[in-house]
């Protein structure tokens, strides 16, 4: 990955792909997605209290930021099988603004 995003840029991205579905403060409740907070540096499938498909508790990645780059390009081609319903966010400046509002909203 090239270049550092916004973190304010990826709130707008947050707020209008992922808010939907995620959380991101630590203790949310999970929604359709899991909630987010502390998930950077961790492996896929491993927030407590959600039911992950098993394609994503089984496919080894581990959250950084060139496996979440490739990942929101397209979800379902990146892990085959997850339960995901998201297209992927095409513009690479995109996912590097969300990956930047992420990684400081949801470190624990």
């Amino acid at each position: 990955m090239a270049k550092k995003g916004s973190e304010k840029k990826g709130a707008k991205v947050f707020k209008t792909k992922c808010s939907q579905c995620h959380t991101v403060e630590e203790g949310g409740a999970h929604k359709q997605g899991p909630n987010l907070y502390g998930f950077f540096g961790r492996q896929s499938g491993q927030a407590e209290g959600y039911s992950y498909s098993s394609a994503n508790k089984k496919s080894g990645i581990t959250w950084g930021n060139d496996t979440l780059f490739d990942y929101l390009e397209n979800p379902k081609k990146y892990i085959k099988g997850t339960k995901m319903v998201f297209a992927g966010i095409k513009k690479p400046a995109e996912r590097q603004n969300l990956i930047a509002y992420l990684k400081s909203t949801c470190s624990s």
